[in-house]
């Protein structure tokens, strides 16, 4: 599109360079192109996202949605200047959290506000969304980028974004057939994820800039504390699809804010709870590191951080070997952690 007319000096004397967003529009292309599918019918930078949809096979379609930031980590993408796996975070948030009722993300829609539109860096934060996208199957089919001058310091900015995602009605999981006796698996994380940051930057002194995070930490296998805990949110979209298609799925549960003690009991019915064996569950050393530098308690931890599982699968018993090879097969090390019982508490960690 030729934008030569479009020019605004009045714009740009109070903030805002219109463009810059043109620049970042071409700049992003190339990210975007990599997502396409089957239902893209136009090309980015028009007024709304279109996607055909192909309900062949489907009886009874649902549409299910999903919206999420990523929250204060775009603090250490922006100590660090790194911000091209930033936005696989973001889209990580919403896709992992649809995929719990068995819905197939469709497309992915970002937003970005700064305090200035450095089109470069906005083109790596599109690249990381991009990325995203491309693991969750999803097609990126639109956003918006604003300048915010006044309201954000030039060099910062934030993220969010949502998807859509489809399920045959009776294909949704929705816990009605979970019963005592049945398995609870993990699916490892790999790392923080995008919750607890507050927690983080607290422990870690990170807002005044601490220079230990720049440091190897031999707690961390020689990476550094930021390195760490930069690493962007496992996208468990197609190993839980493989999964749902392998065996019994009777809940799923995305381990964000809160913790074992908020996520995990909303995968399960009134009357049954899940107990969580404690010893079982691979805690990452970064949680044992934040754990004794802030003097914060196992309770508090759990209720939390993910503590090294990103999500947990109930399944039957009987198919607990057979889900776990599954997963195994796709890239993810499961095993199990629990098991579903007969209480008024939805979760118990022994």
């Amino acid at each position: 599109m030729d934008h030569v007319n479009s020019r605004s000096e009045s714009y740009a004397a109070a903030g805002v360079d219109i463009t810059a967003g043109y620049r970042a529009v071409e700049l992003m292309k190339k990210h975007v192109a990599r997502t396409r599918n089957e239902g893209c019918l136009d090309d980015v930078g028009g007024f709304g996202g279109c996607f055909g949809l192909n309900l062949a096979g489907f009886e009874e379609p649902v549409l299910v949605s999903g919206t999420d930031g990523v929250g204060t980590k775009l603090r250490i993408a922006q100590l660090l200047d790194k911000h091209d796996t930033i936005g696989i975070d973001c889209v990580a948030m919403c896709v992992n959290d649809v995929i719990c009722v068995g819905a197939k993300p469709l497309f992915f829609l970002d937003y970005i506000a700064c305090g200035k539109n450095y089109p470069e860096k906005i083109a790596e934060l599109v690249a990381g969304v991009a990325e995203g996208c491309v693991q969750s199957g999803a097609a990126l089919i639109g956003g918006e980028t604003a300048e915010h001058p006044g309201m954000m310091p030039h060099d910062e900015y934030d993220l969010a974004g949502f998807t859509v995602g489809v399920v045959d009605k009776k294909k949704v999981i929705d816990n009605k057939r979970m019963a005592a006796g049945d398995v609870v698996i993990a699916l490892p994380s790999t790392g923080i994820h995008s919750n607890g940051f507050s927690l983080c930057r607290k422990v870690f002194d990170i807002d005044n800039n601490n220079p230990e995070l720049y440091k190897p930490n031999a707690d961390l296998g020689g990476k550094t504390i930021a390195e760490t805990l930069l690493v962007p949110t496992k996208i468990y979209v197609k190993p839980v699809f493989a999964l749902i298609e392998a065996v019994d799925v009777k809940g799923i549960s995305h381990i964000t804010g809160g913790g074992f003690y908020e996520n995990i009991p909303r995968s399960i019915p009134d009357g049954l709870g899940a107990k969580i064996e404690r010893s079982a569950v691979k805690v990452l050393p970064i949680f044992d590191l934040i754990a004794k530098t802030g003097n914060i308690s196992e309770r508090d931890m759990f209720n939390t951080f993910n503590m090294g599982v990103g999500m947990s699968v109930v399944v039957p018993a009987s198919d607990a070997e057979k889900a776990i090879d599954v997963l195994k097969n796709n890239g993810i090390d499961a095993y199990v952690i629990g098991e579903i019982v007969e209480s008024e508490n939805k979760i118990e960690i022994v």
